[in-house]
């Protein structure tokens, strides 16, 4: 598979003013301020909203878990007429949030369509709720901030970092033997990889952006080694060629679940983990990523 796909991410400054209800042009200001965090226009239309849980310190097989590897909340809207929206999201709690983050969601009109783990061994233990929200948009922003209240996801915008240092990674290597081409985030090396055919969720197309996108992280941990984990989608004839491709490569599987509930084609998502050299792994992903119906440029 020689191709190369570069992820590119379109960053939008957000209006300070608010408006009623999103023009036709999508603007995203209102939803922005009642969620309590600006996000950005993603290439394919999509706001989308990155909630990372930088208050959280978690440890995996004496690993640190970067907030961009493995902790990043996040939420999708797409507009679907004036001043109406889908929301998608992935939010990231702690077992004793869960059952109020769910409560003040169901209260408010927004569907739970997945609770699970995404790692194995991870001290704390984290767990990922998946949502999804239809109608006025500025009301759903409004509704998932109230319910992200209820946990200690934090929501103010984080203060001016310095600029980050390179990552510790032969990411030529790595790009070269995984076939597409990644960047940096907080720390990490991420690569997001489209399926070929568009998904469906309640007969509207779900963008990659929105969840739909395999999505794979490499942190640095030193010596050209990296720590692995992210997301496959996948069809359901796809799941087991590609246990076999991760585990003859020595990468763990460490979940397999649905995250809709009215897909179309049914897509069944797999995350893994492993911490070995990089360019190796990037080579046992590249193996799994052959069994897949993936883009190609």
């Amino acid at each position: 598979m020689n191709i190369g796909i570069i992820r590119a991410v379109t960053v939008a400054a957000l209006a300070a003013t608010a408006v009623p209800a999103l023009a036709a042009d999508a603007d995203w200001s209102a939803v922005g301020q009642a969620l309590g965090k600006a996000g950005t226009v993603q290439p394919d239309g999509v706001y989308k909203v990155g909630l990372p849980r930088t208050d959280l310190s978690v440890t995996l097989d004496g690993i640190a878990i970067k907030p961009t590897l493995a902790l990043g909340s996040w939420l999708a809207f797409k507009e679907t007429a004036k001043g109406q929206a889908m929301v998608m999201g992935d939010l990231v709690l702690t077992q004793d949030e869960v059952n109020a983050v769910a409560k003040a969601l169901e209260d408010g009109g927004i569907q739970i369509t997945a609770l699970h783990n995404h790692l194995l061994r991870a001290q704390p233990a984290t767990l990922y709720m998946h949502v999804d929200g239809h109608g006025d948009a500025v009301k759903l922003a409004t509704v998932l901030h109230d319910a992200l209240a209820k946990s200690k996801t934090p929501l103010a915008a984080p203060a001016a970092a310095p600029a980050p240092a390179a990552i510790d990674l032969d990411t030529a290597a790595v790009d070269k033997a995984l076939g597409y081409t990644g960047k940096a985030n907080g720390g990490v090396y991420q690569v997001t990889v489209p399926r070929a055919e568009a998904a469906k969720a309640g007969g509207m197309e779900i963008p990659p952006s929105m969840g739909a996108g395999i999505a794979i992280n490499f942190q640095p941990t030193g010596a050209g080694k990296a720590a692995i984990t992210g997301d496959f989608v996948l069809i359901a004839s796809e799941v087991n060629p590609v246990i076999k491709a991760l585990r003859d490569n020595g990468i763990e599987i460490t979940a397999l679940h649905n995250h809709m509930l009215d897909d179309e084609p049914r897509l069944f998502f797999m995350h893994f983990w492993a911490n070995d050299d990089a360019v190796k792994l990037a080579k046992g992903l590249h193996d799994a990523l052959a069994q897949m119906q993936v883009a190609h440029s």
